[in-house]
């Protein structure tokens, strides 16, 4: 696996954004998203009034997840990772769904890939590698 993607960076791939080309460089080595965040780019969908269930099916058809992205568990570790870093990302205002990504990315080894200009500020002592596409 080359990376954690972002909820940001994998609609910025999906709707092909600003910084949709390094997530297609890094797709052939493989990349994880988050249950977490995965359940954040459907909700932006059905809130644009798209339909979650026809595009889960659509990424599995075209091999996009179970393919080219594997959708990793939420689990217990990344519960606590997530925990620790809530007072390090407080002040930058990440969401439990971005520390889902980073817990992830730390659980794991990983890069992170995001389109959000808020991680930018994230601390060094969150020990994880932040990769921004939309520079």
């Amino acid at each position: 696996m080359s990376a954690v993607l972002d909820a940001s960076a994998f609609l910025a791939y999906l709707n092909g954004e600003p910084g949709a080309d390094e997530v297609v460089r890094r797709l052939p080595a493989g990349a994880l998203i988050s249950a977490v965040n995965l359940c954040e780019v459907y909700s932006k969908v059905a809130e644009r009034g798209g339909d979650p269930q026809r595009l889960e099916e659509a990424l599995r058809d075209r091999r996009i997840l179970g393919g080219a992205v594997e959708v990793a568990p939420f689990t217990r570790a990344d519960a606590v990772i997530a925990a620790e870093l809530r007072p390090l990302t407080k002040s930058q205002g990440l969401s439990l769904g971005d520390r889902a990504c980073l817990a992830l990315g730390k659980r794991l080894g990983l890069a992170v890939l995001t389109a959000d200009a808020a991680w930018d500020k994230v601390p060094a002592e969150v020990a994880v590698a932040i990769v921004q596409i939309a520079r």
